[in-house]
């Protein structure tokens, strides 16, 4: 067997010494180019396709004329992100990072709320404070296209193989991706990781303890105990929270049609669609929390994920609309969370009623519930 990143060739971000043959590659690839004209130019995409496909490789690549290493492209990203914050949020804050060590490389394990934006707010938030970026786990279910996988590998991102089939084939996939992350880690680089595969679309943050047993299941037949290995990766527990969720109509018709049937099947291309509303979409306020390292791991996965529940629900900052929705389904708010949080401006008022109307009334609690949860959980730990 390789070693070193020659083991992680598939799955790694890309290095600096590739991100010229990448580039070059996505300005030849018609997809990619027809998807970044189709966003700034919806009308001569379709009046013009071939026109408008090469004017956007011609600009691309005069942008990226200089790249020549990951740092670059990130870099580049920094003035986008900047006016997207200032775009779709009302402000993003974050706390809890002032005590990290910028010399240490950290497993930053996060409820999930956001396809892109969790991760993303994270990053920027350890870049503003001077730390490096982490890389960051995407599954393969979000990578149809090549140039998706392109582009997410030039942001340090690392594939996890959550569609390959069978018992063996899954196991070989799961190790690989513990050795990565154990790699990582020894090598300096910190990783961000959701708390359980996919989002929690009804606001519920809960671990999930086979994603700990995942990162113990490389070094299974090393001798060591569970816990030493765990605290090998330098856990840290992130949570992220959203005044606004701009997918949350879109997770209300899920949760419903769950409900009624059992199972719900995305129609192609929604995982486009929650990533780019997820971007653009109006998020109110936006708190990154990250809370204090696990230095002392329990002896089981179990014990290590519902230490990472208590630590990312109790980090996990209250806006007013998770009081308002509270209350709608009869909850009482103690008086110390709403001296926290505040209540909602009339304006606010009105557009979280105008959220509800615009759904079918069927989904109207399944809405309400990914906004009450964080705060049942909140109480439920007081």
């Amino acid at each position: 067997m390789t070693t070193g990143d020659d083991e992680f060739a598939e799955i790694r971000p890309y290095r600096d010494d590739e991100v010229r043959p990448v580039l070059a590659r996505l300005l030849a690839d018609e997809a990619f180019l027809d998807a970044v004209g189709r966003y700034r130019f919806p009308l001569l995409a379709r009046i013009a396709p071939a026109l408008l496909r090469a004017l956007a490789a011609r600009v691309l690549a005069r942008r990226v004329a200089s790249f020549t290493t990951v740092d670059d492209f990130q870099f580049s990203l920094a003035s986008w992100f900047d006016r997207m914050i200032k775009d779709s949020t009302d402000g993003l804050t974050w706390s809890g990072i002032d005590a990290l060590d910028r010399g240490r490389a950290y497993l930053f394990v996060s409820n999930h709320r956001d396809i892109a934006m969790d991760s993303g707010f994270l990053n920027y938030a350890l870049h503003a404070e001077r730390h490096s970026t982490s890389r960051i786990a995407v599954g393969d279910n979000l990578l149809k296209k090549s140039y998706a996988t392109d582009l997410m590998r030039l942001n340090k991102s690392f594939v996890v193989k959550r569609s390959v089939k069978g018992v063996r084939e899954q196991l070989a996939a799961y190790t690989t991706t513990s050795r990565f992350l154990h790699h990582s880690i020894a090598g300096g680089h910190s990783v961000w990781i959701a708390q359980r595969e996919g989002r929690a679309k009804d606001g519920d943050d809960r671990t999930d303890p086979a994603m700990i047993k995942m990162f113990h299941l490389s070094e299974r037949k090393s001798g060591r105990d569970f816990a030493e290995v765990i605290a090998d990766l330098h856990i840290v527990p992130v949570a992220i929270s959203y005044e606004w969720d701009p997918c949350d109509g879109m997770k209300a018709h899920e949760l419903r049609v769950k409900a009624e049937t059992g199972s719900y099947e995305k129609p192609p291309n929604e995982d486009i669609q929650s990533i780019v509303t997820g971007i653009t979409g109006a998020k109110g306020r936006v708190h990154v929390h990250c809370g204090p390292k696990l230095t002392d791991p329990p002896e089981d996965a179990a014990g290590v994920a519902a230490w990472l529940d208590d630590e990312i629900q109790r980090g996990f900052r209250l806006f007013p609309t998770h009081l308002e929705a509270w209350r709608r389904r009869g909850g009482t708010v103690p008086p110390e969370l709403e001296a926290a949080a505040g209540g909602l401006s009339d304006e606010a008022l009105q557009r979280f009623d105008a959220r509800l109307a615009a759904l079918p009334e069927a989904e109207r609690d399944f809405l309400l519930l990914q906004y009450a949860n964080p705060v049942a959980n909140h109480i439920a730990r007081a």
